[in-house]
């Protein structure tokens, strides 16, 4: 907890665009709450004892080069190139280094060829099965084209990764009428936390109003530190005591939402994995305050994975899937691991699509996943 206190003593003097750590501090259950008195004049502070926090309405630095991408599609194109490229150095290293080293190094398209492909695929955590699948759609497509040469077939290799993976870029689901609600889970660790506070920030950065509601009730630290980058960002946060129910909390974040005219509301929630059965049912039971409220919603079930964990995130991801319905995967410290292939397996064996990936530690480091960008950044070493 030493980080987290000091970090937390310091929170009044951060600066809006200093670097943040997809990282969260150790937890420790048995931390005090940290409390604050309830804001009276609020509408939804009535409401089952919900205290609700209201942040200066100052807002964050705002990101110029997003709005130089904004301006221009050419610009936004290269800066997310740039910063996927920078962001995957460790997985290039390891994946598009070594196929590149393969193609050189080989003097024809033959088993021995295929064979170490494979081998390269799954050392970068591309998976058993996917690196397999990946490995015959190659051989078939060069086949197909009448590549023979190993120099030839790079480009070939990048093409077959983006087609694995989606081709397009699938965009955040939105709802037509206000608020659009996000429900964000994972395992503690995961930078959860973390990926809500990037999240809220490029919203804000949107001109969008944006309420966070802190539903992981078991633990004071995943409180506290939310109230922390809800200060940094500048947005509301609604929360209750530590042990609190998460639906009640919930149920009074949707109304405050609706009564403030707010465009998203994202709501936390409990990881711990370790206690399956009673976590499913809690994620639950929130899914189902939040269907009663608004019928629609939730409109996105993001689910937070570090790939860093390389195979653990696939098992993490069906464990999840199978109680909240996940709609997209966002894949946290892509820039910290050498196995970024991760998200080549998690695409293929889940079938849930890649929306968002951290690749860095700056509040503008959570970005748009693109599959033509991630795979033409794991080849290029210019």
């Amino acid at each position: 907890m030493a980080f987290f206190d000091k970090f937390k003593r310091k929170k009044n003097q951060a600066v809006e665009n200093q670097p943040v750590s997809d990282q969260q501090p150790n937890d420790d259950p048995g931390q005090d709450s940290h409390k604050k008195q309830a804001d009276k004049s609020s509408p939804a502070d009535s409401s089952q004892g919900s205290e609700v926090i209201a942040i200066n309405d100052a807002s964050p630095t705002p990101d110029n080069s997003a709005g130089a991408e904004e301006t221009c599609p050419e610009i936004a194109q290269s800066s997310l190139f740039g910063r996927f490229k920078m962001g995957l150095s460790k997985t290039r290293k390891n994946l598009g280094g070594k196929i590149e080293s393969l193609v050189k190094s080989s003097k024809k398209l033959d088993e021995e060829f295929y064979e170490e492909l494979e081998d390269i695929l799954i050392q970068a955590d591309v998976g058993m099965n996917t690196s397999l699948d990946l490995v015959k759609s190659i051989r078939t497509a060069a086949k197909k084209q009448k590549i023979k040469e190993p120099a030839e077939v790079t480009q070939l290799i990048q093409n077959e990764i983006a087609s694995l993976l989606g081709v397009n870029p699938v965009p955040l689901n939105k709802c037509a009428e206000k608020p659009s609600i996000i429900l964000v889970v994972g395992v503690n660790g995961a930078g959860k936390t973390t990926t809500i506070a990037k999240l809220a920030y490029r919203y804000k950065n949107e001109k969008q109003k944006v309420i966070l509601a802190a539903a992981d009730t078991f633990r004071a630290a995943a409180i506290d530190q939310l109230q922390i980058w809800a200060d940094r960002v500048g947005v509301e946060l609604i929360k209750h005591l530590e042990g609190a129910d998460p639906g009640a909390v919930v149920y009074d974040a949707v109304n405050a939402a609706r009564a403030r005219q707010a465009d998203v509301l994202i709501i936390d929630t409990a990881g711990r994995l370790q206690n399956k059965v009673n976590l499913m049912k809690e994620i639950g039971k929130v899914r189902k305050v939040i269907e009663r409220e608004i019928p629609s919603a939730p409109h996105e079930v993001l689910l937070v994975l570090d790939a860093t964990t390389g195979q653990n995130a696939i098992s993490q991801a069906k464990i999840f899937e199978e109680s909240t319905g996940v709609t997209g995967i966002v894949l946290t410290k892509l820039d910290g691991t050498a196995k970024g292939g991760i998200v080549i397996a998690v695409t293929k064996e889940l079938d849930i699509p890649v929306k968002l990936v951290g690749t860095g530690e700056s509040l503008e480091d959570l970005r748009d996943f693109s599959p033509q960008i991630f795979a033409q950044a794991l080849f290029d070493n210019s």
